[in-house]
């Protein structure tokens, strides 16, 4: 089994100036050796946040941490399955009035379809998706 990071778990870190080696490290330490990696949204998140900096040294800082996001972590994209998978758990949790971020959406989908466990900071949000394992790292 393996571990998607949902990009709260990225953010708290770089924000706590940590590295992405550093992130993998207590990732490890507190789940064991496991496959690490993100959806390809969180990487649309983390490069809003960069296209977001006020300042140029910020915005260099933050693209240098999603440079090494890509270079060390698999990025999962959104496939056809995780598409189906995304309507059908939106349409069954609409049809209960539930209403749920489609990022987080996508990003549980993508952990499900891995048969992965989620890790983030988010967990109201993503414990409303069904039979999706969430971790707090």
């Amino acid at each position: 089994m393996g571990l998607i990071l949902d990009t709260s778990v990225i953010v708290r870190a770089e924000r706590r100036g940590k590295s992405v080696a550093e992130i993998l490290a207590q990732i490890r330490e507190t789940h064991g050796e496991t496959e690490v990696g993100v959806s390809v949204v969180t990487i649309a998140e983390l490069t809003h946040g960069v296209e977001r900096s006020k300042l140029e040294a910020q915005r260099q800082r933050s693209q240098a941490f999603v440079d090494d996001v890509l270079a060390t972590l698999t990025v999962y994209p959104v496939t056809a399955e995780i598409a189906q998978r995304v309507g059908v758990i939106s349409g069954q949790e609409a049809q209960k009035g539930i209403t749920l971020p489609f990022e987080d959406l996508l990003i549980g989908a993508t952990a499900l379809q891995l048969g992965f466990e989620l890790a983030t900071q988010n967990v109201r949000h993503f414990e409303m998706i069904p039979n999706l394992v969430v971790k707090q790292p």
